[in-house]
Formats: structure tokens, C-alpha cells, sequence
């Protein structure tokens, strides 16, 4: 399996990013003094909130929706569950439910943002475990390394497709898939899907490196990774199972999905956060997407490691069964009117 052991990180980069993570810390410290001490005056005059002018006491209901605590729920869910074949985007959505979160017409763009911009700490917790690949793949840009180089025609070709549907196809897919329901069918027939593929996914079945990955398979497993646009699809367990259906190794098809994700995820982050950012801070202050973010930074380094490690003795079926736990679990807070 991709050990990111086998890429170590070094002490100096261990270095910087241990000061990089202070730096956050401050400016989360910095963040809780300063805008805390002017939320008074923030909620004497309306805010805009889901493309709409609110009243300062919705303003008020929408900072009381989100505290730190719910914050770190929703940083550890989201770090846990982005590489895992479970689907984040479903499990966020389905906590978010349950915290009471997004819930209101005024905060629900907000919600949705807030679980996209804190993927943040998921991607730097893969930039970090595979930099040393990173580093190659830089270097392939600038024609110095001609593995890299392929494999990062690999990854823009596979990152295309989610591009040209997302942008298109935005609205319709918030606005029709974007519920508990839908999220409940996929995680079902995913689950089953896993549980029956896995016994002929394991760490010993052959295939080739991820090196060898070219753009032809890169665009087989970018088609794929659409698919994943529907919540609880999982966007990690349609890229892994299209990586193996072309040829690749386990070890190679979950690497590059960790890899795809980082390109993804970001692209992803990066245009949320530009387009509603403002209404996220509006809703829902600095601190807590602050806060957010490291925790997920936090558990992704925990999941990815443990998801790498399992994989090495185990097959795939626990996250079979851990998607129809979840699903089997949302039906019954649905029906019983929880969420």
C-alpha cells in the first residue's frame, strides 16, 4: 500500500509546517479576540446571508448555530471521512442535520460552504504525507522528472471532467441531490457494492504502478469520479474502483485517489470559498471555520494513515458495511422526525 512513510517528510518541512500550524493558531487566537469582542456591533445592522438581506436577529441565530464545539464535530467528521470510501460530503450533511446547522433558508448557502472551505485541512493533511510525490510531480511540470511528469498528465486528465459537470451542473445538483434521502441510496448501493467487490480487492492483486498511470486512464477514473457529485457516492470509492478497473494496483489506485482528491478538493475550496466565503463569515464568523479546518487537518492525518495500514492485511468490506450502518441510521432519524 502507498505508505507515506515510504515518502518522508523532512525535518525541516516537518519544521515549517509545525510553524505553519502556530501561525493558524494565532491567527485563531487573534480572530476570537477581535471579531468577539465587535459581534455586538455586528448584529445592530443586517448581514446578507443566502443572497438575501436578514435581520440582525437572524444574523444572531445564525452565529448561535454554529459554536466551537459543533465546529470541531464537523472538522473530525469531515478530516475522517474525505479519504475514506464513505463519502464525506454525505456524512456532513447528514451531522450537520442532526447539530441543526443549516437547517434555517437564511444560513443554508453558508452551511454548504462552511462543509466545502474546511476540506482545507484535508488537503494539506495529503500535502503533507505524500510531499515527497508532490515534489516529483513539480518537478515533471518543469521536465525535470518524466515520471511526475505523467502522472501529473494523469491528474489534470482525470480532474477535467468533475470540472466542466461541476460548473455546469451546479445548481441542479445542490438543488436536487443535496438531502438526506438521496445521500441514504447512495451509501446503500455503494455499501453493497463494496461488500461484494471486496474479496477480489486486496493488496496482493496485481497490477501496475502508479507511475504507469497515463491521461487515457486518468480520463477513465476523471468520467468516474463524477459520479461522486451525487452525496454519499463517495468521490475516494468511485476513483479507487475505476484505478483498478484499469489496471492499476490497490496501492496505486488508492494514492492516486488521495492525490486526485488534493487537486480536486482544492479546486473545489478555492472556488466556494471565492464565490460565498463572505457569507460564510457573515454567518458564522472567522474562529469557527479556523477551528474547523485543523481538526480536519488533524483526523485526515489520523484516517489516511489508518486507511493505508488496514488495507495492507484487510479488503475494503468494513467501509461496505460502515456506509449501510450509516444509511440504516439516517432512516431511522428520518423517520422518527430527528432530522
Amino acid at each position: 500500500m502507498p505508505d507515506p512513510a515510504t515518502h518522508p517528510v523532512s525535518r525541516t518541512t516537518r519544521v515549517r509546517l509545525a510553524a505553519a500550524i502556530v501561525v493558524v493558531a494565532l491567527c485563531a487566537a487573534w480572530a476570537v479576540t477581535s471579531f468577539g469582542s465587535s459581534a455586538g456591533a455586528q448584529t445592530t445592522r443586517p448581514v446578507e446571508l443566502a443572497s438575501s438581506t436578514v435581520t440582525s436577529e437572524e444574523a444572531t441565530a445564525a452565529g448561535n448555530e454554529m459554536t466551537a464545539w459543533k465546529a470541531v464535530v464537523l472538522g473530525v467528521v469531515e478530516g475522517v471521512t474525505e479519504y475514506l470510501p464513505v463519502s464525506s460530503t454525505g456524512h456532513l450533511l447528514v451531522t450537520q442535520r442532526i447539530l441543526g446547522i443549516g437547517n434555517d433558508d437564511a444560513t443554508k448557502d453558508a452551511a454548504d460552504t462552511y462543509a466545502i472551505a474546511i476540506q482545507f485541512g484535508a488537503i494539506l493533511a495529503v500535502l503533507v504525507l505524500y510531499w515527497n510525490r508532490i515534489v516529483s510531480i513539480f518537478k515533471g511540470l518543469v521536465g525535470r522528472d518524466p515520471e511526475g511528469r505523467r502522472l501529473l498528465i494523469a491528474l489534470v486528465t482525470a480532474f477535467l471532467p468533475a470540472v466542466v459537470v461541476g460548473v455546469v451542473g451546479e445548481k441542479a445538483i445542490k438543488s436536487h441531490l443535496f438531502g438526506p434521502w438521496p445521500v441514504v441510496a447512495a451509501w446503500t448501493v455503494g455499501g453493497i457494492l463494496v461488500i461484494w467487490l471486496a474479496p477480489r480487492i486486496t493488496a496482493e492483486r496485481k497490477g501496475f504502478s502508479i507511475t504507469e498511470l497515463t491521461w487515457r486512464h486518468g480520463l477513465v477514473i476523471g468520467v468516474a469520479q463524477v459520479l461522486a457529485m451525487w452525496p454519499g457516492t463517495s468521490r475516494s470509492l468511485v476513483t479507487i474502483l475505476a484505478a483498478l478497473a484499469v489496471g492499476a494496483s490497490l496501492a496505486a489506485a488508492v494514492e492516486f485517489s488521495f492525490l486526485l482528491g488534493l487537486m480536486t478538493l482544492g479546486a473545489a475550496t478555492v472556488y466556494e470559498s471565492a464565490k460565498n466565503g463572505s457569507t460564510v463569515i457573515d454567518a458564522y464568523g472567522w474562529v469557527n471555520p479556523l477551528i474547523g479546518m485543523v481538526f480536519a487537518f488533524l483526523a485526515a492525518v489520523v484516517s489516511v494513515r489508518w486507511m493505508v495500514n488496514w488495507l495492507r492485511t484487510r479488503s475494503l468490506a468494513i467501509f461496505g458495511w460502515e456506509r449501510l450502518a450509516a444509511a440504516a441510521v439516517t432512516v431511522v432519524l428520518l423517520v422518527t422526525s430527528v432530522i
